[in-house]
């Protein structure tokens, strides 16, 4: 019996992590289904929540009027959430340009922009974050995808740059993994959510989300996609960011590993045949879910052989925070550990059904 669950606990990790990924690479490419892109120029209400951004914001509202887009066509909107900085005073210096300011008692993100959405006023709703820059063209490129009327929703690149240390190049190279996955969905159907810097989708198909919700860019494209609708991912369309360390990290994929299990509940028929991409969403989202449990399958299935390997790889990853930055040896331990914390991260989400997801918000932005 143990051996049997130490070969199935091994075999699904191994899907999840490669089997599945090669999977939809090979799918993507021989079943692709392309965006039938065309001119467009509709318009456009930028919604920017932010809380305590002072650092960024001007440089962000910057980056958005420098786009090459048609400012009569934009309608920028800042939600300032409880900020107790500079946020409001630096985006009011821009109300001469036409930026419009909303400020907000602290409330979550989504009730933010619930806020934004109800007073938005372009056919398309242009979702970003403050911290990121976007290129010029992002909009443009992404304003695209909706001469196909089967997009409903549009999501842009994120590109993390170069990182100083191997935990932020580590941190870079997992999210070029994620985009490799979202990349082949896109070419097959839609992706399961969007980049959350960085999207766009029809006014019309945009619901209120309840407060608690702490996967906004999921929530709301689900919405779409269960209307029929392809959720497309746009790589000419980009943002940049600085690479996050480890501990950044840990505590955002225990908010979005959270956010998964809330949006089963929200969606369950993701589960179930309405959903024509029940396979790759059981796959990919629901899998990540279930892979701490299988790795504690794994090592309680274990012989004595096994076990000592499985041990190795912990101590290896206890072992990298003593590892000086530069020793050779830290592009073996580092790469390990990222991998633990993140496993751990998965692992402590399951917190989700035993407190409310505010706390998990309040928690991951710490």
């Amino acid at each position: 019996m143990l051996t049997g669950l130490f070969l199935l606990s091994g075999l699904f990790i191994l899907y999840v992590l490669l089997g599945y990924p090669l999977l939809v690479a090979a799918l993507a490419r021989w079943f692709p289904r392309p965006i039938r892109r065309g001119p467009m120029r509709p318009s456009v209400t930028v919604l920017l929540p932010v809380r305590n951004g002072e650092a960024w914001i001007r440089a962000k509202l910057e980056s958005i009027l420098a786009l090459d887009y048609p400012l009569e066509l934009l309608d920028v909107i800042v939600i300032a959430n409880g900020c107790t900085d500079g946020t409001e005073a630096a985006a009011a210096e821009f109300a001469p340009r036409g930026v419009r300011l909303i400020s907000l008692p602290q409330a979550s993100k989504a009730e933010s922009l619930n806020e934004g959405m109800r007073q938005a006023k372009g056919e398309i709703l242009f979702f970003t974050d403050v911290r990121q820059k976007l290129d010029p063209l992002s909009l443009a490129r992404l304003m695209e995808c909706f001469a196909d009327p089967e997009v409903g929703v549009a999501s842009g690149e994120l590109v993390i740059r170069e990182g100083e240390t191997q935990e932020e190049a580590n941190t870079g190279l997992y999210w070029r993994y994620e985009k490799w996955i979202r990349k082949g969905l896109s070419s097959l159907d839609s992706v399961l959510g969007a980049t959350g810097c960085i999207y766009a989708m029809r006014r019309e198909l945009a619901e209120p989300m309840p407060a608690a919700t702490l996967l906004d860019d999921v929530h709301l494209p689900m919405a779409a996609f269960f209307r029929g609708y392809r959720l497309v991912l746009d790589e000419s369309a980009k943002a940049y960011d600085v690479p996050s360390s480890l501990k950044t990290e840990f505590k955002r994929k225990v908010r979005t590993q959270a956010g998964v299990y809330q949006l089963i509940g929200t969606y369950p028929a993701l589960l179930g045949p309405r959903n024509r991409l029940w396979f790759h969403f059981v796959s990919y989202k629901f899998g990540r879910l279930l892979l701490p449990f299988a790795l504690m399958a794994l090592a309680v299935s274990s012989g004595w052989g096994a076990l000592s390997l499985q041990a190795t790889f912990y101590a290896l990853a206890v072992i990298d925070l003593a590892v000086p930055e530069g020793w050779a040896l830290k592009r073996l331990t580092s790469p390990i550990r990222t991998f633990v914390v993140l496993m751990a991260a998965a692992l402590l989400a399951v917190s989700i059904l035993f407190r409310p997801g505010k706390a998990l918000w309040n928690e991951a932005r710490a």
